[in-house]
């Protein structure tokens, strides 16, 4: 997956970015991950097309990258947990949440036309949310049930009646290319310890 991923900042005496100028804070490092899980799962978007599989109308399109987004970000929260404080956690996957929200909107209305895209998105994030917590993620990453929900749910998305293979295919050969990404720009951005490979 070619995905060029920004982890460092410009060293530059850009306005409000002098060397030696003020500490990145936590938000600040939420945002770039955030940009960063976008260009992730839109990357995997683009694959899953190039592969043939259908995406017949805006409101899949809009599920599917919702479904993809969802998975990256509890991904980045488990990878997380017990490596930085709760408040910063709390903070962490808030932010994902809303740059990613706003990200989504500004996105899909340009492909799609004005629309309420902020608020399903957010709906299928908490509801995500809830499925991912009972599935298994451990030091080497997310256990198969936890693939498994994200392919059902990708597959959902997708309508997938003429995708029938869409779920090995996600959890096989999207999944981890992504999750590698991820860990690394995770590890980059944020200094903890990721799982190395997926």
């Amino acid at each position: 997956m070619a995905v060029r991923i920004k982890s460092k900042w410009h060293h530059t005496k850009r306005k409000g970015n002098l060397r030696g100028g003020r500490e990145k804070t936590f938000e600040d490092r939420a945002n770039v991950l955030a940009h960063n899980v976008w260009k992730i799962a839109f990357a995997t978007y683009q694959r899953l097309e190039e592969e043939e599989f259908k995406f017949d109308t805006g409101p899949q399109i809009t599920a599917s990258l919702t479904e993809i987004v969802a998975f990256l970000i509890q991904v980045v929260d488990r990878t997380v947990f017990g490596q930085i404080s709760e408040e910063d956690r709390k903070t962490l996957v808030e932010v994902l949440g809303k740059r990613l929200a706003a990200t989504i909107d500004d996105n899909l209305t340009e492909l799609l036309g004005p629309g309420d895209y902020r608020q399903p998105f957010i709906d299928t994030l908490n509801r995500r949310f809830q499925g991912y917590a009972q599935c298994t993620y451990d030091d080497k990453g997310p256990g198969y049930s936890f693939l498994r929900l994200f392919g059902d749910s990708l597959a959902q998305a997708m309508a997938a009646a003429d995708n029938k293979w869409v779920v090995e295919h996600v959890m096989e050969i999207e999944a981890p290319p992504a999750l590698k990404l991820l860990y690394k720009t995770v590890a980059e951005v944020l200094g903890i310890k990721a799982p190395q490979s997926a």
